[in-house]
């Protein structure tokens, strides 16, 4: 019965979330485009310095996470973070990005990426330590932060048209009901837990960095898994010029965006089993060969009904990455460093890979339009999904750290 209430707990924290994390961002480019009056390459700049302070924050979450094990810290903090997130959006981000916008981008970019972008990573590594630790599989529990997005952005196209300040009051809500979860749940810590955790120290990382399997991880992550961000930071932007009015366009968005992460939150129950038939390795290579597919086909298609399909096939990516991604860990690597290789080994090296890219695409997309800029995306990180064919590890022997 403890074990359940503790799946609960998590279920509904990552539900919650999510919601908060959806309010805010599943319109983010229209709000930089429609509501601010940003060009795409002002967007591009915006997005590549909220990856810069994800990319700082990753690594020192990774950390910590590991040097507290299953202590509830780091939720709280994101709880009480983000409970501030309508005054943040509604009375100071907007303003500092229209008087300054390189300023307005770093204050936002900290905000966003220590909230939310790396909020979210951190969150999803503490519960896959959970699972493990109360016996529950961490996909079905993940699932819930799918489904959270999902409720919130049926709404959050027509909320949107009607004042975009009700998502960012809706998101402040939600925070403090996962602060109010959290702070209710008991999660023991076993002598053993505080053991492995008290063991983790900057030396383990350096013994990282030596590891040839440690940098095939990171060029994975660079080439492959960056591109589907890449993809969904200015998608909505171009999906709603497809339409007569851009409040249709923004309204429809919405309903795909949410039956896209109802597909997803349903394949999170269900990918584990197929992670473990194919096996970790494999399961991540066929993910990158549908996403970039998926990507080059969204330059070739036309149409909203088509560019909307080539959206819902995300629903099978992203939980194909994430399930995958933990079990080729824990195979792979000592698990007392699992939220380090997760946060720093592979989400910190997808934000190097945004850095690098989003001025570049958002400059791209300017210059040559979405649909070359597409063809472009997808081609790269098909030729790095290919690299990575012949450089992940194959066997489940734990490397020596």
């Amino acid at each position: 019965m403890f074990k359940r209430r503790v799946y609960w707990a998590i279920s509904a924290y990552f539900f919650f979330f999510f919601v908060s994390f959806a309010a805010c961002y599943s319109l983010y480019s229209i709000w930089l485009s429609k509501s601010l009056g940003l060009s795409a390459t002002d967007s591009g700049i915006v997005f590549g310095l909220n990856a810069a302070v994800t990319l700082a924050a990753q690594p020192l979450y990774g950390y910590i996470l590991d040097k507290l094990g299953l202590k509830k810290n780091v939720l709280i903090f994101l709880g009480v973070l983000l409970s501030f997130s309508g005054p943040f959006f509604i009375y100071v981000y907007g303003n500092l990005l229209i008087s300054n916008l390189i300023f307005g981008s770093l204050i936002g970019g900290a905000y966003v990426g220590i909230g939310f972008q790396a909020g979210s990573s951190a969150l999803e590594s503490y519960a896959q330590k959970i699972s493990l630790r109360y016996g529950f599989e961490y996909g079905r529990a993940r699932m819930w932060g799918s489904l959270g997005w999902a409720a919130i952005t049926v709404f959050a196209g027509k909320l949107f048209n009607l004042n975009p300040d009700y998502n960012y009051w809706i998101a402040s809500f939600s925070a403090l009901i996962m602060l109010a979860i959290i702070l209710m749940t008991k999660i023991d810590v076993s002598q053993e837990d505080l053991s492995q955790s008290r063991s983790v120290s900057l030396g383990d990382l350096k013994a990282l960095l030596k590891l040839k399997d440690f940098w095939v991880l990171v060029l994975f992550s660079l080439g492959v898994t960056c591109a589907y961000n890449l993809y969904d930071q200015q998608y909505a932007a171009y999906f709603y010029t497809l339409f007569v009015s851009r409040a249709q366009g923004s309204q429809i968005y919405g309903y795909v965006n949410s039956l896209q992460v109802i597909l997803e939150a349903g394949m999170m129950f269900v990918v584990p089993k197929l992670v473990n038939k194919l096996g970790a390795r494999n399961s991540l290579l066929l993910a990158g060969l549908v996403m970039s597919i998926r990507i080059i086909l969204s330059g070739v298609v036309s149409g909203p009904f088509l560019l909307a399909i080539m959206k819902l096939v995300e629903a099978f990516e992203i939980p194909t990455f994430l399930v995958a991604i933990f079990k080729y860990l824990n195979q792979n690597f000592e698990l007392r460093l699992s939220s380090i290789l997760y946060l720093f080994g592979f989400q910190f090296s997808r934000q190097i890979g945004q850095i690098i890219l989003s001025v570049l695409i958002g400059s791209a997309y300017d210059q040559f339009g979405f649909r070359m800029s597409y063809i472009f995306l997808g081609s790269f990180s098909l030729i790095f999904d290919a690299i990575s064919f012949f450089m992940l590890k194959k066997s489940g022997a734990k490397i020596d750290n």
